[in-house]
């Protein structure tokens, strides 16, 4: 295996069942982890994971740390077997997962900021309500000139929130705007405009009223220089220092999810494996469709650990490592 980055999911990888095959073959990651993790938040967090159901994994609040609990979990094991990133890269909360695995943050630090920030993140869709719509065959330009037509029309705000790969761009804004966004994006060509099912405006300017109260948050957490190369998801390039670093992860809340340029950012680095470290196969989806020479590898199930281990050279004691 070439030289790898690790990639990090985020919101929307979530699903009852997350990190049960972890456990199977390790079961010392449920005292190393998971109770620590119920322990730290005073909430059944692990079960929450395991069992469901589903509908408590969709609060933000919760579907945050879940996320964030399953993909350190999966990266624990990674190391376990010798395979280290050389470079990293997370989707809006995966980024934390990422700085994780660059030494940036302990892991107990980023599991509290991440609970954290999923509290606040679910209170402002409780005082300003708003929605998200995936947009798929249209570019970047064409959703922004849309968000902007939309937002005059309707008084409201509407603004591109996810830069997921090409062809497909998430926005993010009150719901008249956004709905009227679908509509015009499905005159102009779109082959789908559909609301998705999350519980906040998530990067938008109406997530901007927590980013003070959150960085206050940020304050209080030891950050250090990454070990390994990052690529942050805001800025769509390297982030060097600690500081640089507590700036990005506070812009995150209200700035835009910079994933096509994060993907190419990772290539232009070196990247010549992608490895999906988490739930769920969103960002091997987006990485290939980005990034169609680079191979990916997803963790999230046993058999494809099994295989991302053999592949890395590792020897991994699951059922069809050879496989």
């Amino acid at each position: 295996m070439g030289k790898t980055a690790l990639v990090f999911p985020g919101q929307g990888s979530q699903r009852v069942g997350m990190g049960l095959h972890l456990l199977e073959q390790w079961p010392d990651l449920l005292d190393t982890y998971y109770r620590t993790a119920d322990d730290i938040l005073g909430l059944p967090l692990s079960t929450l994971c395991w069992q469901g159901p589903e509908q408590s994994l969709r609060d933000t609040s919760i579907t945050q740390p879940a996320v964030f609990l399953t993909s350190v979990a999966t990266l624990h094991v990674l190391r376990e077997h010798g395979l280290e990133p050389d470079l990293v890269a997370g989707h809006s909360l995966g980024e934390y997962t990422a700085l994780v695995s660059a030494g940036v943050l302990d892991w107990t630090d980023a599991l509290r900021l991440v609970r954290r920030r999923g509290e606040l993140m679910a209170a402002v869709n409780a005082q300003v309500p708003g929605r998200m719509a995936a947009v798929l065959g249209l570019d970047l330009a064409t959703v922004e000139a849309l968000c902007a037509h939309a937002a005059e029309e309707t008084g409201q705000a509407v603004e591109v929130a996810n830069d997921n790969e090409p062809g497909q761009v998430v926005v993010s804004g009150r719901e008249a705007a956004v709905e009227r966004l679908c509509r015009d994006a499905q005159d102009a060509g779109a082959v789908r405009a559909v609301v998705l099912d999350v519980g906040a405006p998530f990067h938008s300017s109406l997530m901007a009223a927590i980013e003070e109260e959150f960085a206050a948050e940020l304050a209080g957490v030891e950050l250090c220089a990454p070990q390994v190369p990052v690529i942050s998801g805001v800025t769509a390039d390297l982030v060097t220092t600690a500081d640089e670093i507590r700036g990005c992860l506070r812009r995150q809340l209200a700035g835009r999810v910079r994933w096509t340029g994060a993907v190419r950012a990772l290539m232009g680095a070196g990247a010549e494996v992608f490895v999906e470290v988490g739930p769920g196969q969103v960002l091997s989806g987006l990485c290939r469709r980005i990034a169609s020479e680079v191979p990916v590898h997803p963790t999230h199930d046993t058999r494809r650990l099994a295989k991302t281990l053999a592949l890395a050279g590792r020897e991994a004691a699951v059922p069809g490592a050879a496989a």
